[in-house]
């Protein structure tokens, strides 16, 4: 968010929304003797090669560390075990809750969100203090056809950007923070959020000394902005005291950390990937990630880490640090790969 404005408005939609039944009177993990534990990444992996229709996404199991793929038929549960990691048979498929989440899309209501809950295998639609009874009787009935594949709950406060990783940096209209420090050859900048840099601003720092120029800037659609510093201004890879060496793609069930000018350092986990927030006269913007982690304006852009690993960016939520929230944050892998640059 932008500490100068609020506007709080969010529609989320997964990439691993999608779509098939196989009817069970119960979710349940199917696993079998002998079972390894697989990374996330390769769990992944296997969702992407079984296809939308017979998998609805996969997450870490916190209780006891195993990657978990949500199958909708025996036979690709059987494949899942046969690479290592637990089956989960389902009823709803990653294309079918694809679908629920374009019907939510094309409801356009603004200060609504959703995404994919791959534990609940439900498309999860949230609905700020804006969204009017009317909205809501509109937006139950344009997904009424999916039945309990859609679960539609209220939030307190309202959906908006967040703005000011970690230390805050100022233009004239606005605070927000670092994200993460980056570098190509010997010239160095920082990441933030896209709407921290449209217009392509000059940044400086609170006491105004210059910081450098917006080189790069995506918003909406992405939520990612680049700035480059100035020869004189001293910066290192760290986040706060946090040394940062490596990106990492998020995955549901991460425990992850965040930092920004306005709250500091909060802790939370990943609820689900591959959202998409309407922030209405903002503009839409998809593949963020979903998470229980608090933030407050200032905040936009600060850095989503877990450990030494770079995660995301600070894109915006409801809530509030006092009484918790949803926050949304842009995946830094997606930023890193469009301005060709490094963490370090």
């Amino acid at each position: 968010m932008k500490s100068t404005r609020r506007i709080q408005l969010l529609a989320v939609t997964t990439g691993m929304l999608a779509a098939t039944a196989f009817a069970l009177p119960s979710a349940q993990a199917t696993q079998g003797a002998g079972t390894a534990k697989v990374t996330p990444e390769a769990a992944a992996s296997l969702v992407a090669h079984l296809g939308a229709d017979r998998t609805a996404g996969t997450y870490v199991d916190s209780a006891t560390g195993t990657s978990v793929v949500n199958v909708t038929s025996q036979a690709a549960a059987d494949t899942v075990r046969a690479a290592g990691a637990t089956p989960r048979l389902v009823t709803h498929s990653a294309a079918q809750l694809a679908k629920a989440g374009d019907a939510t899309r094309a409801a356009d209501v603004a200060g609504t969100a959703w995404s994919v809950d791959p534990r609940t295998n439900t498309l999860e639609i949230s609905a700020d203090s804006r969204v009017t009874a009317a909205q809501l009787a509109a937006l139950t009935k344009s997904t009424a056809s999916y039945g309990d594949a859609v679960h539609i709950t209220r939030v307190s406060g309202t959906f908006s950007p967040l703005l000011s990783g970690g230390d805050a940096v100022l233009t004239n209209q606005w605070r927000c923070s670092v994200g993460f420090n980056v570098r190509s050859g010997s010239t160095y900048y920082f990441l933030t959020a896209g709407h921290c840099t449209q217009g392509y601003p000059a940044y400086y720092t609170s006491s105004g000394a210059s910081i450098g120029p917006t080189v790069g800037t995506s918003f909406p659609g992405n939520d990612y902005g680049i700035v480059r510093y100035d020869t004189s201004v001293a910066h290192d890879g760290t986040v706060g005291s946090q040394d940062i060496t490596s990106a990492a793609n998020a995955f549901v069930g991460e425990a992850v950390k965040r930092r920004g000018s306005t709250t500091g350092i909060h802790s939370g986990t990943v609820q689900a990937l591959n959202a998409t927030v309407n922030y209405g006269a903002d503009g839409i913007v998809s593949g963020l990630i979903k998470t229980n982690v608090c933030a407050e304006p200032g905040d936009s852009g600060g850095s989503l880490y877990d450990g030494t690993k770079a995660i995301g960016l600070t894109s915006g939520g409801s809530g509030n640090c006092s009484s918790g929230g949803t926050t949304y944050f842009q995946p830094v892998t997606e930023a890193l790969s469009a301005y060709g640059v490094s963490v370090y």
